[in-house]
């Protein structure tokens, strides 16, 4: 497990509301000191899909030229969106637009039916998915660090790729990979800076335990390729169920202990990074803004 690495926290502010009211919610972060800032990638919300929904990889844009100092990023890019090639200049362009502060999150797709529908874009077998994000990862991931690429594959080939200029981060931004089975931990321990998994807070000592779980199969999978598990940080991003799904109020919002609780055991079991939901309720705001201003400070010096 990962002790010695500093707690850190992060915020995911969903893109559906306006455009000045997200630059707001940006920099009022970039002012607190949370160390990360993240987007999702959905084509449309996942509960109104007639709500406002702005584009992921553009919206980071404008998010790397509105914040100065936090980090940024995909929480997680879906594969099946983008050509993994374009997705690597994507990623390239927005590590030089926020001067190196990107973390590039990268997933295999969970997307509801509903986008696939909507876009006509397949939605292939679980195990599909799986062997086709193996491949993908490792084009962005050669592409990223290297000016010249050349891949054959079952799902892509690459003709001597150039990618210029250099990405700012060395060897290349960091990779977030979302995963959850055993074949997706296969591939964040081979290429990954971070493990990302998404867990619901209604009841702890379940979410710990299958983190728990998890991690230990991490440590597993990079003991057989010779890496050192104390390479690869662990992430959670927490969640409430009824709130994600009815995008109504938080519990976390309404009773700060809560959230101080899962943050304690979340970093017990070795998580070194968790990112929490911006309020759905435009009235839960002031609490978020308390605990940004006033007890964050503290449980940073606490955990870090």
């Amino acid at each position: 497990m990962i002790k010695e690495q500093s707690f850190k926290l992060g915020v995911i502010t969903i893109q559906n509301v306006t455009w000045n009211e997200l630059v707001k919610r940006w920099k009022f972060i970039d002012n607190t000191d949370f160390d990360s800032l993240w987007v999702a990638d959905h084509f449309t919300h996942w509960k109104e899909k007639e709500m406002t929904f702005f584009e992921c990889w553009t919206t980071l844009c404008g998010m790397a030229c509105e914040t100065s100092r936090i980090r940024i990023g995909t929480a997680v890019s879906n594969m099946h969106w983008r050509h993994p090639a374009w997705l690597a200049k994507q990623a390239l362009t927005v590590d030089h637009m926020s001067n190196g502060r990107l973390d590039l999150g990268l997933g295999a797709g969970g997307s509801a039916d509903l986008e696939h529908t909507m876009t006509g874009v397949e939605k292939e077998s679980p195990r599909e998915r799986v062997e086709r994000f193996k491949e993908y990862v490792e084009i962005v991931d050669q592409l990223l660090r290297n000016p010249l690429t050349t891949y054959h594959g079952k799902y892509y080939n690459l003709e001597e790729a150039i990618v210029l200029p250099d990405s700012i981060q060395k060897p290349r931004p960091p990779i977030y990979i979302g995963a959850e089975r055993p074949k997706m931990l296969k591939n964040t321990a081979e290429y990954a800076n971070a493990w990302n998994t998404l867990e619901s807070i209604e009841s702890l000592e379940e979410t710990t335990g299958r983190i728990e779980e998890r991690s230990k199969l991490l440590d597993r999978y990079c003991d057989e390729i010779g890496r050192d598990p104390k390479t690869l940080k662990r992430t959670v991003g927490i969640y409430e169920s009824e709130a994600m799904h009815n995008i109504s109020r938080m519990k976390i919002y309404e009773n700060l202990e809560l959230l101080e609780d899962a943050i304690k055991r979340l970093h017990e079991i070795g998580i070194t990074e968790i990112f929490i939901a911006y309020p759905f309720m435009e009235e839960e705001i002031p609490n978020f803004e308390y605990f940004a201003e006033e007890t964050l400070p503290e449980l940073k010096k606490k955990y870090s």
